[in-house]
C-alpha cells in the first residue's frame, strides 16, 4: 500500500492542488496529519477536497482553533486573528467536519499517525531530545507527525544508543528525495507542510509512504505562491501571513 501523507495544508488550495497532480498515480490511499485550516485564504475549499479524497485525517491546533472547538486564546495575535476569520467564512458542514476529526495517534497499516508529539497532539518536536519519547514508544516502527512545518524527522536504531536527525534536503531542481527503511529501526517522520512551509524552502512539502516498497518519499513541489497571496490579501488577512508563504519562513 502507498500512501499520500499530507500535514499542515493551512487553507492553501494552491499548494494542494500542486502537491496531489505532481503525485498523481503514485499513491492508493491519502492521509492527512492535522491543520487542514489556518493561515490560507481556502478553507472551504481545502476542507472539501480532503473530504472528497477519503483522506484519513487527524485534528490539528488550527482544526480546532478554526472549528470553534478552542478560542485561539494562546495562539499570537496573527494566528488568532486567521483563526477567527476562518471559523466566521467556513460553512456549517466543514465546521462540524472539523469538530469531529479524531485525536491522534491512530494506527495504520504498521505506521502511527500524530500531529504533534505521541503524547500531546499539540507539542512541538524540533530536536532529538524531543523526538527520544516518541521513538521509545511508539507503537508501530514509523510514525508520521506534522505540526513543525519541518520536513525530516528523526531515527533511533535498536543498535544505537542516540537519536539521529534526518538531515534531508530536496534539491531545487529535483521533486523527491527517497529514505530506504530499514529493519530494527523506529523513525519519526515529518512530510512538511503543504501550505506554510518554514525550513527555507517555500515549494509544497509532502510524503509517499511505500510500505510495500519498504521506502518514504519525501516531496517538493512548486505551486503558484503569488495567487494564494493575492486570495490572502483579499481576504484581510494579516500582512505577515502574506510575506513569509514566499520565503517558506
Amino acid at each position: 500500500m502507498r500512501y499520500l501523507v499530507l500535514s499542515d495544508i493551512h487553507a492553501n488550495m494552491s499548494g494542494l492542488e500542486a502537491a496531489l497532480k505532481a503525485s498523481e498515480g503514485r499513491w492508493d490511499k491519502v492521509v492527512c496529519l492535522g491543520d487542514v485550516v489556518g493561515y490560507g485564504p481556502d478553507p472551504n475549499e481545502v476542507v472539501d477536497k480532503i473530504r472528497a479524497l477519503s483522506a484519513i485525517t487527524i485534528r490539528g491546533n488550527h482544526d480546532k482553533a478554526g472549528s470553534g472547538l478552542e478560542d485561539a486564546s494562546d495562539f499570537n495575535p496573527v494566528a488568532r486573528a486567521a483563526a477567527i476569520w476562518t471559523h466566521e467564512v467556513l460553512r456549517p458542514d466543514n465546521l462540524e467536519y472539523l469538530m469531529n476529526l479524531p485525536t491522534g495517534p491512530i494506527e495504520l497499516d504498521g505506521m502511527s499517525l500524530v500531529h504533534g508529539a505521541l503524547r500531546d497532539e499539540d507539542e512541538y518536536v524540533f530536536t532529538p531530545a524531543q523526538a527520544l519519547d516518541g521513538l521509545l514508544e511508539a507503537p508501530s516502527p514509523i510514525t508520521f507527525f506534522g505540526h513543525t512545518h519541518l520536513q525530516g524527522g528523526f531515527v533511533l536504531r535498536r543498535d544505537g544508543n542516540a537519536v539521529d536527525p534526518l538531515r534531508l534536503k530536496v534539491p531545487a531542481d529535483s521533486q523527491f528525495a527517497e529514505i530506504p527503511l530499514e529493519p530494527d529501526t523506529t523513525y519519526l517522520f515529518n512530510p512538511g507542510s503543504v501550505g506554510q512551509p518554514r525550513d527555507g524552502d517555500p515549494r509544497a512539502g509532502f510524503a509517499i509512504a511505500d510500505l510495500g516498497g519498504k521506502k518514504v518519499e519525501f516531496w517538493r513541489v512548486k505551486y503558484d505562491i503569488a495567487a494564494v497571496q493575492d486570495r490572502m490579501f483579499r481576504a484581510g488577512l494579516p500582512e505577515p501571513l502574506i510575506m513569509r508563504i514566499a520565503f517558506g519562513r
